[in-house]
C-alpha cells in the first residue's frame, strides 16, 4: 500500500467523523485508496489485508465494515438473504448478481424504469428500493 491510499483512506475516515484507527485505515486504503469504486465482501476484504501482510482479523473487517456502512462510507447490497456485499459507490443505482461467480457489479441505471411502487401497508414507510439483477451465462 503506497503513502498516498493509505492518506486516502485516512481522509475517507475523516470525511465521516471517524476515529482512524490503523485498522480502519488499512481497510480503507484497500476499499478507495486507488480511486475506484468495488463491491467487496468482509471475506474477500479480509483475505485482501492479509495479501497485504495487514494483521487484521475477520472480526475486525466485520465490525469495521459495519461502522463505514452506519456513517455512509459504504452500501451494504444483501444478496439472497444472507450473502452481503459492500459497495463503495454509495449513489442508488442497481447491481448485477453474477450467479456462476457469486459477483456483484454495477448495472448501467439510465436504463432502468420503476414506474411505480405499492403503497408501504399502515404505519409503514418505503425506506429504499435495492434492485439486484440476477445473471448466468449462457452455456
Amino acid at each position: 500500500m503506497t503513502d498516498a491510499q493509505h492518506d486516502t483512506g485516512a481522509q475517507w475516515l475523516a470525511s465521516a467523523g471517524l476515529r482512524p484507527t490503523r485498522q480502519r485505515v488499512t481497510l480503507a486504503a484497500l476499499l478507495i485508496g486507488d480511486g475506484q469504486d468495488r463491491h467487496v465482501t468482509a471475506e474477500s476484504l479480509f483475505d485482501a489485508a492479509k495479501a497485504q501482510g495487514e494483521a487484521v482479523s475477520l472480526a475486525t473487517v466485520y465490525n469495521t465494515l459495519r461502522a463505514f456502512c452506519d456513517v455512509g462510507l459504504v452500501q451494504e447490497v444483501t444478496v439472497d438473504g444472507s450473502k452481503s456485499y459492500f459497495d463503495t459507490n454509495t449513489h442508488d443505482h442497481p447491481h448485477f448478481y453474477w450467479e456462476d461467480d457469486a459477483t456483484l457489479t454495477d448495472a448501467p441505471s439510465e436504463d432502468l424504469v420503476i414506474a411505480q411502487l405499492p403503497d408501504a401497508p399502515e404505519g409503514a414507510e418505503i425506506a429504499s428500493v435495492d434492485v439486484v439483477i440476477r445473471l448466468r451465462r449462457k452455456s
